[in-house]
């Protein structure tokens, strides 16, 4: 009895971890799937803790519970990347941290590959990752999209100020014409 009841909670938790990713994958702006083998504890850890600090989770787990939870999610189609010791870096609100942190790590230490993912529905190779690794951050991109939206109005303003000012000029210009022919 000792053994059935084991089994029975092993294969409850197979089904909760099922689910969390699952859910976790339904949520995701960006999924990236990693190679992480012969990674020592120490830099996976590292790795982590970069991940965790930009709001990005980062999960391991069996290939054929990432399968499972792939199903009837954008991720089933990248499940041919399930193959092997694999992680995968999940992001809720900005696409290209995940796609940062993963490619400068990579680059650093070359144990960790990079596969594939899902980007907002789209599969996305190698190229495309270190393509957005190379865009600015979200908050970048708002900062400069605020300078643009504050520089069109102080454009316009100047603009606007300047037909009176030529205006003004002329009328000087006609006046001064006059009083030299007088």
């Amino acid at each position: 009895m000792g053994k059935e009841v084991f089994f029975f909670v092993k294969l409850e938790q197979k089904k909760q971890i099922v689910e969390a990713l699952k859910d976790q994958f339904a949520r995701s702006k960006v999924v990236i799937v990693t190679d992480y083998k012969g990674l020592n504890v120490a830099a996976i850890n590292e790795l982590r803790k970069k991940l965790k600090e930009a709001g990005i989770e980062y999960r391991v787990a069996k290939n054929t519970l990432f399968i499972r939870a792939a199903e009837d999610t954008q991720i089933a189609l990248i499940k041919e990347h399930f193959k092997g010791p694999n992680a995968v870096a999940m992001a809720y609100d900005d696409p290209v941290a995940p796609a940062k942190i993963l490619t400068t790590f990579s680059e650093q230490n070359n144990k960790l590959e990079i596969k594939g993912g899902i980007l907002e529905g789209k599969v996305i190779g190698i190229p495309d990752i270190k393509a957005l690794a190379a865009l600015p951050t979200k908050e970048v991109l708002l900062a400069q999209l605020l300078g643009v939206i504050h520089g069109v109005p102080t454009a316009l303003v100047r603009a606007l100020n300047d037909v009176p000012v030529r205006l003004l000029n002329v009328l000087n210009a006609i006046q001064r014409e006059k009083e030299a022919a007088a």
